[in-house]
């Protein structure tokens, strides 16, 4: 079982606490569709990260919408260019919880609510450690950048991520 996996069914419980036989329904379609590879590079969408200084950092980022995009997400990829990385975007504000089994490289988790605060971030992820990665609030995004990255721009909590998905007052 993956990451993905794992979110994918406590995205489920609020389904399985009212059809009890529903719970066993996602196991068996996301054991069949464990990624064996890296997938195909996704529909990009710009970011920026504005740090509470003022400076701008932009990156151009794949945007994991589907269930299999988002099992799958950056697993098998050898490297994750300086200014991009992977979007995750929550149907609903969750507590994010990821993992990092089947990721070659080190990733910074950043988790995003959807008024655009970061709420926090988890910086140099163990490659391939099944150690849960989770979000201190209810989040409606998480952002996957190469690991380091948000050290090396000086990105923290609270700072803002602009996007076609984020809306101030939400």
């Amino acid at each position: 079982m993956n990451r993905r996996i794992l979110l994918a069914l406590l995205l489920a419980a609020p389904v399985a606490a009212f059809a009890p036989i529903a719970a066993f329904a996602p196991v068996a379609a996301f054991a069949q569709s464990d990624p064996k590879g890296p997938q195909p590079e996704l529909a990009k969408e710009h970011l920026t990260i504005v740090t509470s200084d003022g400076q701008r950092h932009n990156f151009d980022v794949e945007v994991a919408r589907t269930q299999q995009q988002q099992i799958t997400g950056l697993m098998y990829r050898t490297k994750v260019a300086p200014n991009g990385g992977m979007l995750f975007v929550w149907p609903s504000p969750i507590t994010s919880q990821m993992w990092m089994e089947h990721t070659l490289v080190p990733l910074d988790m950043v988790f995003i609510k959807a008024d655009g605060t970061i709420d926090s971030i988890a910086e140099n992820t163990v490659p391939q450690s099944l150690r849960i990665v989770a979000s201190h609030g209810k989040v409606t995004a998480t952002l996957e950048l190469a690991g380091g990255t948000t050290r090396r721009l000086g990105i923290t909590v609270g700072d803002k991520v602009e996007g076609a998905m984020f809306h101030p007052g939400r």
